[in-house]
């Protein structure tokens, strides 16, 4: 409901002025002489006279008794009002999906997080969201309802559905077109990890506005979904909505319906998904050849030194999928891009989702990609020198720049679509603070034995399911895994760095099937710390721990092609020393 301010500022805009029929007056003056010219110079033969018509921009008269408007973007927000579209109760926080109005990254800082219990508190986030919505994240409080208003004033933003509040839990939370289809992801569907589900009991509902008609109507349709796995589902578009994309008419809301029991009807999930844009175009550009996707959350003391060292193999475009970052890792991404470095940051709010991130992110990239890899921040991708055994796969000798963007072109013509690389996990390596030249040179002890593997993949090659579990994905029929020769390559996974930085996975893992730190579940997994329980406390022997052999091979790769020889700086500690 409008507060009596805006309704008096309303009143203000629409109350027709004294000045006004005088103007009309003279408009009408003006206009006959535009005509008499314009009749002079087509029947006259003024071949070089072109009319000209300007628009004057918009001026709103004011005086010192009325409220003005302050800006074109109050006005923006008056013409097309701020609304709150959803509303998602989170572990840590309230994510509020907002639409409308003439807004830009520095807005957030406008709207606090109001409480039905009188208190008041500023946004821990604002976001883009994609290409019709912001999303804006508030504090947990003990409160039934949160909702937001402007920042010194008593206006609120508007509600476009009710007060209540979407589980976590239980939400479909992204769409995404694919060809005719529809790939929906849904937080819920509790499917069994790593295998097809049967997807009869699934269907697809789609709403969208008919703006061809006047009054509130809305387009309704369903189709039966073709593929169930994991959280990700794929249905048909129907026929009649993919018209309403080409007509760019409003976003397409999209959710599931689950029928438990045949022959009844289906049980409509809450949903925050819609799409909203054409069908992926065809790039005529020549696709790269070698990019990386990652899903982090805090990283950026980080991000600077594992792009740098991964641009510098060969990789040539990043995909990063931010999971409710607030260390200030965009003005990061920012910088890193004025270098020419080719990022895209994709606000992803959804905790637990590494492996339906992923299915995203790998259909996002295979218009753009012909190879993709998929790591994490504390991964790196590492050359040893290659004797005769591993010449088959790369040239003998240490790695020189692009080595890994040659590797993967090399695969490119064959059946050979993921490339398999061993993990090697390192320990603190006796540090008690982190290593001030980066994690490359600082962790130099390791385990014997690789754990699992990281792969990089050919986007178009992928099965229909987009199955993942992080570490590979399913393939269509014909293409096959590789599983790369350690002699070759591996990736050293500084996974046990020193405790101030080991103890920040306690908060959570991304993965939607590994246990939290904190649950007393599968103490024995590789996904987990050995010996170090449920309990975020340091064991006294921490930084001896997870190390069985020394490996100082990245280290001395590292100081050799990267340091300044100059200044004795590494490229990722040149922003920190000036």
């Amino acid at each position: 409901m409008d507060s009596p301010d805006h309704r008096r500022r309303r009143k203000r805009l629409l109350r027709q002025p004294s000045w006004i029929p005088g103007r009309i007056r003279l408009m009408g003056y003006c206009s006959l002489c535009f005509l008499s010219i314009l009749w002079c110079a087509t029947h006259l033969g003024f071949s070089s006279f072109h009319p000209v018509l300007r628009v004057p921009r918009l001026s709103l008269p004011s005086s010192s008794s009325s409220t003005a408007v302050e800006s074109v973007e109050d006005f923006d927000s008056f013409v097309s009002p701020l609304k709150i579209e959803n509303r998602v109760l989170l572990a840590d926080s309230v994510l509020l999906l907002i639409s409308g109005g003439g807004w830009s990254k520095n807005s957030g800082d406008k709207l606090e997080c109001i409480y039905d219990v009188g208190i008041e508190k500023d946004v821990v986030s604002f976001d883009e969201y994609d290409g019709f919505r912001w999303a804006v994240r508030c504090p947990i409080e003990n409160s039934s309802f949160v909702g937001l208003k402007w920042r010194g004033k008593g206006e609120r933003l508007a509600e476009k559905q009710n007060r209540t509040n979407d589980s976590w839990s239980y939400l479909v939370y992204a769409s995404v077109i694919d060809g005719d289809d529809v790939v929906v992801l849904a937080k819920g569907l509790n499917l069994r990890r790593d295998r097809e589900s049967d997807p009869s009991y699934f269907t697809c509902h789609f709403e969208v506005e008919n703006r061809e008609t006047t009054g509130d109507s809305k387009l309704v349709a369903s189709t039966k979904a073709s593929m169930a796995a994991q959280e990700v589902l794929r249905c048909p578009l129907p026929e009649t909505f993919i018209s309403k994309l080409d007509q760019n008419h409003a976003p397409i809301s999209v959710t599931i319906g689950i029928t438990p029991h045949r022959g009844r009807k289906p049980i409509i999930m809450p949903s925050v998904a819609a799409i909203f844009d054409h069908k992926p175009m065809i790039i005529n550009k020549k696709k790269y050849e070698l990019c990386m996707c990652t899903m982090l959350w805090n990283q950026a003391s980080s991000i600077r030194e594992w792009i740098s060292y991964h641009s510098w193999l060969g990789f040539q475009r990043w995909f990063i999928y931010d999971n409710n970052s607030d260390d200030g890792i965009e003005s990061i991404v920012n910088e890193l891009n004025q270098e020419n470095y080719n990022i895209t940051r994709h606000f992803w709010p959804w905790i637990k989702t590494q492996e339906a991130g992923f299915s995203h992110c790998a259909l996002r990239a295979r218009s753009e990609c012909n190879w993709i890899g998929f790591m994490d921040v504390d991964e790196y991708f590492y050359f040893p020198y290659s004797s005769s055994t591993g010449y088959k796969y790369r040239p003998e000798g240490y790695a020189s720049q692009n080595s890994l963007l040659s590797l993967v072109s090399n695969f490119s013509s064959t059946s050979v679509a993921e490339i398999r690389t061993s993990c090697y996990s390192f320990g603190p390596s006796g540090l008690t603070s982190k290593p001030e030249q980066g994690v490359t040179t600082g962790y130099t002890c390791r385990l014997q034995n690789p754990e699992r593997h990281k792969s990089i993949i050919r986007p178009d090659t992928l099965d229909s399911s987009l199955i993942n579990v992080v570490h590979h994905f399913h393939l269509k029929e014909g293409f096959k895994y590789f599983d790369l020769p350690r002699n070759a390559a591996v990736i050293n996974h500084y996974k046990y760095q020193v405790w101030e930085v080991f103890r920040a996975k306690f908060y959570r893992r991304v993965a939607t099937y590994v246990a939290d730190w904190q649950e007393n579940q599968n103490e024995g997994s590789r996904d987990r710390a050995p010996g170090l329980g449920t309990e975020a406390v340091e064991p006294a022997d921490w930084t001896r721990r997870f190390c069985e052999v020394w490996d100082t091979g990245l280290r001395d790769f590292v100081v050799a092609n990267f340091v300044d020889s100059s200044t004795g700086l590494l490229p990722w500690e040149k922003l920190k020393s000036s």
